[in-house]
Order: C-alpha cells, then structure tokens, then sequence
C-alpha cells in the first residue's frame, strides 16, 4: 500500500500519535505526515504511506490554509489559550482598528518561530526545552501570508481565515498581531482547512478510519500519483523508459516534448506512473532527470 491518505485530525492528538493510529488501521510499516498539526489544532493532516514517503519534500513546500480564532487581551507562554497566561488587558481596540492590524499583515514579513514548536536547535525540539524551562534565541524567518479574511465575533474575538506559505505559525501571527494592537493575543482555535492541495473533503477523521472495512481504508488512500496530479505527465516508450529506470537525463528534442527549465515532470511507461522527473539544462540542451523513482521496475 503506497500513496497518501488525508486525515481529519481531531482535538488533543498529536501529529505522531495520529501516523501511528493509521500505521495500526492500515496494517502498514512504513508512513509519516508533512506538517505537523499542534494537538489542540483540528483539520487537514496528509499521511504518506509506504512509497508515498519519498515525496515528502514535495509536500512539505506548499502553501496552506488556516481557519483560526483570534483572542485579545491575553498573552500566554505558548501562544494559544492552551498555555499559561502570561499578562491580560482590557483595554481591546475597536473593530476597524483590528481589522486594519490583521490586514497589515498580509504580504511578507519576518516571524520568531515559538518556543512550543517542534523546531529542532542542537538536536532537540524547542517545545522539549520549554517544557523544561529553557528560552533559546531563534532566529526570525521569512513567511509570507497570501490572504487573511477576518470577521468579529466578539469584542474579544475574531474568526480569520488565513492563505499562508509553509512554516507560518498561525500561533505566532495571532500574539504578533495581538503586539501590534498594545493589548495580547492569543489562538484560541485552528483548523487546517487545505495542505498541499487537499482539502477536508478529501479527509477522513480517525472514527470514520476505525469504521471502514480493510477495503475502504484501502480505496481512502490516493495514488502517490495524485501528489502530483497538478504536473504535466509525459510517457516513455521502451528505450527512453529505461534510460529513465536507470536514473538517466532523457533529452526532450530526442521524444518532441516541450518544457520549461525547472519544470516538474510526471514519468510514465507502458504500466502507468513510476517517477517525478525535473527538466534541466544540460550540454546538449533540456532534459528531463528522475529526481525521485517510485515505482521500481
């Protein structure tokens, strides 16, 4: 069994407990997810499965989509109301002027990963060395938020729906924002709504998992494929499908293809897909090199 299953992670679970449940519900070694969901966020957790794993780092470069609820005029030591409560105000901004901060943040913009992270410095997590009452310096990094859409619930609270790329902590937007209006903030709730492509209709809660048959779970997992299924798919006849078996550039001028430098290429032989492929520049012009075989054949 190889390719991916979506699952709609609940409350309280960590990412590995959850990889570890399907690892039991589909009988299988081999699995890990691209991202990790924090145990008190909800929603899209993709899980590799067996082959599937060798596409991580495909994955785990795509942006994501967050619905999130803001609350001000707290701050806490880990961000969201999950932690300890650091300082409280009651001194809340009125609603245009907290829609005019969380708009402010849209575009790029440099965000200090939490210390409650699973970050590793030295070859231990941060959120271990918080636990054990450590704060080490962590460099900012670059994110960019795509899109945020925001809407008052309260005075206190604020639903946002947030379009980010990879590495943003929805946790550490809120308490920036929340900085920004003088008062805290703090995430009081998560769900990650879309990850690389998948969605919660694509997604299938550990409940519904243990109530399907071994054959349902099976039809639940897509193709390694369907990781891919935004990529164009070129297929190879014999002699080129083994140059491209072997690990070989296939020229594109040689099999009349077309493509960009840097271009992703989905492989196909005569029994369907088995490799991504990258187009390159090389010597006697652009090619297309396996940079991840799949199927070995």
């Amino acid at each position: 069994m190889d390719g991916v299953i979506i699952l709609n992670k609940g409350d309280g679970l960590t990412s590995q407990a959850a990889v570890n449940r399907v690892k039991r519900l589909l009988g299988v070694q081999k699995a890990g997810h691209t991202g990790t969901l924090d145990p008190m966020a909800t929603g899209v957790l993709p899980i590799l499965i067996g082959r599937g794993v060798k596409a991580s780092e495909f994955m785990l470069t795509a942006d994501k989509h967050y619905a999130a609820t803001l609350r001000l005029g707290i701050t806490t030591d880990t961000e969201d109301t999950s932690g300890i409560t650091l300082t409280e105000s009651n001194d809340i901004p009125d609603e245009e002027a907290v829609l005019r901060a969380i708009r402010s943040f849209v575009g790029e913009y440099m965000q200090t990963p939490p210390m409650y992270s699973a970050l590793k410095i030295g070859g231990k997590k941060l959120c271990d060395l918080a636990r054990e009452g450590v704060t080490v310096e962590r460099e900012a990094r670059r994110v960019e938020i795509f899109d945020i859409e925001a809407k008052r619930l309260s005075d206190r609270e604020y639903s946002m729906n947030v379009h980010c790329s990879k590495g943003t902590y929805i946790r550490t937007l809120c308490a920036d924002i929340g900085a920004v209006l003088g008062c805290g903030g703090a995430m009081s709730s998560l769900q990650r709504t879309t990850a690389s492509g998948f969605t919660l209709a694509d997604s299938h809660t550990i409940e519904e998992l243990e109530e399907m048959t071994p054959e349902e779970r099976a039809e639940a997992v897509f193709p390694i494929e369907h990781i891919f299924r935004s990529e164009r798919a070129v297929k190879l006849g014999g002699f080129f499908a083994r140059l491209a078996h072997s690990g070989l550039e296939i020229y594109l001028k040689k099999i009349g293809e077309t493509a960009e430098c840097g271009e992703l290429i989905r492989l196909h032989d005569e029994l369907g897909f088995f490799a991504l492929g990258e187009v390159r520049e090389y010597e006697n012009g652009l090619a297309i090199k396996p940079i991840r075989q799949f199927e070995l054949r």
